[in-house]
């Protein structure tokens, strides 16, 4: 990943008797940093990191899109962190 990429948090809606299996393939993509099940509007968040837009778009139609049992997701694009484990980023 070089410096500069998109990451990115999307909110994914799962068909309810698929989410273990869900949770379990997207946590298989390279992109994918975290996936938390929540309670919620959403089932899934993932935390993701492409290296640009174009990589991004091309993550979302073809890999979490294309996973059995996902039927949509929501995404933010992460613009500037101000505080990340705990600690301030000083950014």
């Amino acid at each position: 990943m070089s410096v500069g990429g998109v990451k990115a948090i999307v909110h994914i809606f799962v068909e309810s008797n698929m989410i273990e299996k869900v949770a379990k393939q997207v946590s298989r993509l390279e992109e994918v940093l975290d996936v938390y099940e929540v309670t919620g509007e959403f089932d899934l968040i993932l935390l993701v990191q492409t290296n640009d837009i174009r990589g991004f778009r091309e993550f979302l139609k073809n890999k979490i899109l294309a996973v059995q049992g996902v039927k949509s997701a929501v995404t933010s694009i992460v613009l500037y962190t101000h505080k990340k484990g705990g600690e301030e980023t000083g950014e």
